[in-house]
């Protein structure tokens, strides 16, 4: 097992205690579980792994009315792969093109759907793949 399912494996039976029941659960994956690019085989396989991982945590704490989604953001202008996405023009625009909005994602474009799986209004959404990419790759 990859050590970042793991962590979310393991961290999430030390915190189970924790989380009162009706609570939620999101964990992050990426639009890289979707689609394939060069390079980027193992972290996709990670992500798809996690994308399995709730599914199976939705079905196992559903009797606790906890619910589980996943988050899988497109391509944003972060520190991931040493920033290309936000420092590489070529790379933005071609990922521009190829994204329905238009543009790359910014971190608070994740915010908003992270915080609207916990609130009440979205309790009955469980073991829902979420993708958060503008459209990207459609």
């Amino acid at each position: 097992m990859n050590i970042h399912v793991k962590g979310v494996f393991f961290l999430t039976q030390k915190l189970l205690p924790l989380i009162k029941d009706g609570g939620r659960i999101v964990n992050i994956s990426s639009g890289l579980a979707r689609f394939a690019l060069p390079g980027y085989a193992a972290y996709g396989a990670m992500k798809g792994a996690i994308e399995v991982l709730t599914r199976y945590m939705a079905k196992e704490l559903g009797p606790r009315q906890i619910a589980v989604n996943v988050v899988a953001p497109g391509a944003i202008e972060t520190d991931f792969g040493e920033g290309a996405v936000r420092d590489n023009p070529a790379l933005n625009k071609f990922i521009a093109e190829q994204t329905a909005l238009g543009r790359v994602g910014l971190p608070d474009d994740i915010g908003g759907a992270i915080a609207s799986l916990l609130s009440e209004d979205n309790r009955w959404v469980n073991a829902q793949r979420i993708e958060v990419s503008g459209g990207m790759f459609l």
